[in-house]
């Protein structure tokens, strides 16, 4: 990826091999963000085509016109999200996503026929995708399945038949080559084999004169939102938060339905008990129902909200934070602009007993260095909260019960978060003024 995106004119190219993995460079081992002209961190394998797919439905949705591509190694395929990402790709046909698998048949530990023996093809199909083959050597030939996949009119697989090492006799099919460096001897019989000058001595005084930028050089990711707040809802009565919040987002649905940052919402098959379910009978193009899929939701949301999307992903607590915590590090890693909306936090699932009580909620949204969290008091903040969020960059996690709850009220006995409060993250509320 580097090689490409320095070729193209991102950045130097030599600035990529004389700094790759260097303490302090852009050039990590996997990927990030930061680099020019590259849209999402890698480093978690089996999550880039939940990527891939939030990017090419939210380009269908935005009417962009774009086509996704996304690479994969073949020992990747053993992971399970990629599963839930490929049925995700056939049930909304998303013809502009094509999907390419590096198919050397080798990992770290050697042939993916020991390691785990599994039929990518047949695993592609039975989800409904199209796949075509390749020798991934040829570019001509490569180039040309390309175009077919363009136009097959549904979710393609290129499995591209591959040499580990290609061109360079000691390094073909051997898996100890998937990620070990080569002596300073093997280097130049390697270079002379490819027919490539040597000049590793220039990148090694590069690399020992290179001196890391002052970190506040950093790119702000955020896009700019544009979204309409409405009017604030006033309860009077006990209710619960996540009632509030599904109102809310409805609410906030239709009224920014035609903006050039549309809201969607994800859900993973709990609309009835996140209370989304107002939203999709609104909004029903932009909700998202995954199924019980939840890593895949989770990435897929994160990628939605990069592309000056509102993207609300609800689910219970002990899904939303407990069972997605990478996924939600990876969002957290990218700059995403996620709003996740968990309901049935800590003990307060009702009967469903402690296999679902998310009582980490808040320990584990701190750990997660530009995420923040809310956890608004009853129906009436949580309506104010929601609404605060509409037009906020970032990722936020907002968290609620499951229980109704009484309104709180000052101490004249009047309701305390009404239509004039306004939420002002990090700010504390004073209810009662102690003088005992």
């Amino acid at each position: 990826v580097y090689s490409t995106l320095g070729i193209m004119g991102y950045f130097p190219l030599e600035d990529a091999i004389s700094q790759f993995r260097k303490y302090g460079s852009i050039f990590e081992g996997h990927i990030e963000r930061d680099v020019p002209g590259v849209e999402w961190s890698s480093g978690n394998l089996g999550q880039g085509l939940s990527a891939a797919c939030g990017f090419a439905i939210g380009s269908r949705i935005k009417k962009l016109g774009s086509h996704v591509y996304v690479l994969m190694g073949d020992g990747e395929q053993q992971k399970g999200q990629l599963s839930e990402a490929r049925r995700f790709a056939s049930k909304f046909q998303l013809d502009n996503l094509t999907a390419i698998v590096d198919y050397n048949q080798l990992q770290i530990s050697g042939s993916i026929h020991d390691v785990m023996p599994q039929n990518i093809r047949r695993n592609w199909e039975s989800d409904g995708w199209q796949v075509m083959e390749v020798n991934g050597h040829d570019i001509a030939q490569i180039l040309q399945t390309l175009d077919a996949a363009r136009d097959a009119g549904k979710p393609v697989m290129i499995l591209a038949h591959t040499v580990m090492g290609k061109g360079v006799s000691f390094m073909e099919n051997k898996a100890k080559y998937h990620g070990s460096t080569l002596s300073n001897e093997q280097c130049a019989e390697a270079l002379a084999e490819l027919g490539a000058v040597n000049d590793l001595s220039k990148y090694r005084k590069l690399r020992e004169a290179f001196v890391p930028k002052d970190s506040e050089a950093k790119v702000d990711f955020h896009p700019e939102l544009k979204l309409k707040p409405g009017k604030p809802v006033l309860y009077s009565t006990e209710n619960d938060c996540r009632s509030a919040w599904g109102k809310a987002v409805a609410d906030l649905g239709k009224l920014n339905e035609n903006n050039e940052s549309p809201i969607v919402v994800v859900d993973c098959d709990l609309a009835g008990s996140v209370k989304t379910g107002e939203f999709r009978d609104a909004l029903p193009e932009l909700f998202l129902q995954t199924g019980i899929m939840e890593h895949h939701a989770a990435v897929l949301s994160g990628a939605l909200s990069t592309m000056a999307i509102q993207c609300f992903w609800s689910d219970f607590g002990v899904f939303g934070i407990d069972e997605t915590y990478n996924m939600q590090r990876l969002n957290d890693i990218n700059h995403t602009n996620l709003k996740t909306v968990v309901t049935h936090v800590g003990i307060d699932v009702g009967a469903d007993g402690k296999t679902h009580q998310c009582v980490d909620y808040i320990s584990l949204a701190r750990n997660l260095f530009d995420t923040r969290i809310i956890c608004p008091a009853d129906a009436n903040q949580t309506d104010r909260v929601i609404r605060w969020l509409i037009d906020k960059p970032g990722n936020y996690i907002v968290t609620m019960g499951r229980s109704k709850l009484p309104i709180l009220k000052d101490q004249e006995g009047e309701i305390f978060y009404n239509t004039d409060y306004c939420f002002d993250y990090g700010k504390a509320d004073v209810l009662r003024i102690g003088d005992k």
